[in-house]
């Protein structure tokens, strides 16, 4: 017995030894943990409960020639409240003007807000949601409210905000002006404008400590940003506000009236090559139309007889025609190989007619001849006449996605056949997208100057610029010779002129247009009823002193309404010329004896010296008998009477001033 006793106390002592061993070894392990790898496991415990929460910048804005807005960062904010902060008895003494507060801001039932506040000071709710999605104005006058105007860490309050783009003039140029869009393995596809320089408009990212509270979530730990984002710089693109509504209300009223699959407008600064509008239309699955693709940059397609003006131009630089060389028509049809058929739009063609007319009324038979019976021996001549003007490289546009023009070359065996030098003549086996060819026209009004079409201005950001240049790019600073270029421009202006011109319908008696028209099938090896048809008009204005050029070009219109450029797309630019044209500031010059004898039928004006007359009710020509004598120089916009002059009446002037008088 006194044995097992005594072997029991060893064992006891055995227990305890080991036990007081261990936790030696414990207290050495936590001081060794304590003193030499403290500080890795206090960053281990910190980033645990505490992180920097990336603030994004607010972006740039993206501006139009005049200053419009056409996107911007807009603050957005999310108001939050640490229910465990104050005392129950701070929270009564203010609940009643608080819940009344956030009533009037939320547009909420006051019943409700108090329950919700209430129901979190009983839970001890570190992080309760009261609003987001706010406006900066709504947010500070919550800040205002009692209660919540105390600092955080005594009333509570948390503000959270985000950036959120938006686009002041809607669905207007959306594709062009473009936009960000997140993918889901954290990537970026980066659209138009916004995507192409979003290096520059993005900014630089802040920074915002948060700890982690009961219920894994993240609460800011104090008022302030650890680092302020810096906002981005500003794009000045060259966009028009006024010219983009005429050209997205123009080609809107036309594929809604032809039932179009999808269409587009470009207008351009002759000159400058300076984008002033570009509407995209494309038609959903209810019929209605919205800007789904920037078909004008991106979507290369057979032009049919706007690439007329591209074979012209080579046939006459080589001079294997001029103007009045006759060309036979024939019947208006041609077959090459026993099977495939050329065909004019007149049935029964139009006889023997002058090359120049052959691009007047769009004969395909006569262009055909034009090109294939000077050519067929040597097509490379005549391809790389093509190819030196420029027209088979892309444009090098800012925004990604252009389209690649397809010229065939006789050198590339694969690609090349018999049938593709007389296809080419008439704008078939090629492709282009409008823009590339809107650039080929602007040359022609441009005196066969290529220019880049360009889209910025400028990029700044309080008086600070990236080191980029935006100045004016030329592309080919002669694409032909003058008298090419004389001769192909009375062809267009006839094209709208003469009454034989397949844009004679769109004549105005008060403005010149130049151009060409185009009807280009597509799927053509399809029957004829499932044959659809892309229609076009591309040209310059005025056509005496181009200003402008520009393109429309309309997808697949409803067959049954119509379907010829001249019906579709010729309609729609004269439209936006008119428009635009009637916008610009115009002078009048008159003769002294026209201003003596209307100056005679003027009685009721009385003039002092020196000071501006009251104008409002005259004819032009009637306030230019006032304003000249007086050495005036006078700027005229609109039509009809005076109903605003930029110096009021009575006002005092100078010589040589400049007065705009705007009629309606």
């Amino acid at each position: 017995m006194e044995s097992k006793k005594k072997n029991i106390m060893n064992r006891s002592y055995l227990v305890a030894f080991g036990l007081m061993l261990f936790s030696f070894l414990l207290i050495a392990k936590l001081i060794h943990i304590q003193f030499s790898e403290g500080d890795k496991y206090r960053e281990i415990a910190s980033k645990r409960t505490l992180k920097k929460d990336i603030l994004q910048p607010s972006r740039g804005n993206i501006f139009a020639d005049d200053g419009s807005i056409l996107a911007t960062s807009m603050a957005r904010y999310e108001v939050r409240w640490d229910a465990a902060v104050p005392s129950k008895a701070v929270y009564q003494m203010h609940k009643k003007a608080l819940v009344k507060g956030l009533s009037e801001i939320l547009n909420t039932s006051k019943k409700s807000i108090s329950k919700k506040l209430d129901k979190a000071i009983r839970g001890r709710n570190r992080y309760l949601l009261i609003a987001k999605d706010l406006t900066y104005s709504q947010q500070i006058k919550i800040k205002q409210l009692p209660l919540f105007e105390r600092p955080s860490y005594t009333g509570g309050l948390i503000i959270e905000h985000k950036m959120v783009r938006e686009h002041p003039l809607g669905k207007m140029a959306e594709r062009t002006v473009g936009r960000i869009i997140p993918e889901q393995n954290g990537g970026f596809t980066r659209v138009g404008l916004e995507g192409a320089f979003s290096q520059y408009l993005e900014g630089e990212a802040g920074q915002r400590l948060k700890q982690k509270i009961a219920g894994g979530q993240w609460k800011p730990i104090n008022d302030i940003n650890e680092k302020e984002p810096t906002e981005g710089f500003n794009v000045h693109t060259t966009m028009n506000v006024n010219i983009q509504d005429i050209a997205h209300s123009a080609l809107l009223e036309q594929v809604e009236k032809f039932k179009a699959d999808h269409g587009t407008v470009v207008v351009m600064e002759t000159q400058t090559g300076k984008i002033k509008a570009i509407a995209n239309l494309g038609r959903t699955k209810v019929g209605t139309y919205f800007e789904a693709l920037n078909y004008a940059v991106g979507e290369a397609h057979e032009p049919g007889s706007t690439f007329k003006l591209m074979a012209m131009v080579a046939a006459l630089e080589d001079k294997v025609v001029d103007e009045n060389t006759l060309i036979s028509t024939g019947n208006g049809e041609l077959t090459f190989f026993r099977k495939y058929k050329v065909r004019d739009s007149k049935k029964g063609g139009y006889g023997t007619i002058t090359t120049a007319k052959v691009f007047e009324v769009s004969s395909n038979t006569g262009m055909v001849k034009i090109v294939y019976d000077n050519y067929s021996k040597n097509p490379k001549k005549f391809v790389n006449r093509l190819y030196n003007m420029g027209i088979n490289k892309t444009l090098g546009l800012p925004i990604s996605g252009e389209g690649k023009p397809k010229i065939p070359h006789p050198d590339e065996k694969e690609e090349w056949d018999q049938l593709d030098l007389p296809w080419m003549a008439y704008g078939y086996g090629v492709s282009m997208t409008p823009l590339q060819t809107l650039t080929f026209y602007n040359a022609i009004a441009n005196n066969g100057v290529m220019v880049k079409p360009r889209f910025i201005e400028k990029i700044e950001s309080f008086g600070q610029s990236p080191d980029q240049n935006f100045d004016k790019i030329i592309l080919n600073p002669s694409i032909c010779s003058q008298s090419t270029i004389d001769k192909v421009k009375k062809m267009m202006f006839n094209v709208v002129d003469k009454k034989w011109g397949t844009a004679n319908n769109i004549k105005d008696k008060d403005l010149n247009i130049a151009g060409k028209t185009g009807t280009c099938q597509v799927d053509y090896n399809k029957k004829d009823k499932e044959v659809q048809y892309v229609s076009t008009f591309v040209g310059y204005f005025p056509a005496e002193k181009p200003k402008y050029s520009c393109i429309v070009v309309i997808h697949k219109p409803d067959k049954n309404l119509g379907y010829y450029g001249s019906t579709v797309a010729a309609p729609v630019f004269k439209k936006i010329a008119k428009k635009i044209y009637n916008a610009l500031p115009k002078t009048i010059y008159i003769q002294s004896e026209q201003i003596h004898q209307l100056s005679s039928k003027v009685t009721d004006i009385t003039t002092e010296e020196g000071v501006i007359p009251n104008l409002k009710g005259l004819t032009p020509m009637e306030a230019l008998s006032v304003l000249e004598p007086l050495g005036l120089k006078v700027v005229i916009k609109g039509k009809g009477k005076v109903n605003k002059q930029s110096l009021k009446a009575g006002a005092r002037f100078k010589t040589n001033q400049k007065i705009i008088l705007e009629l309606s």
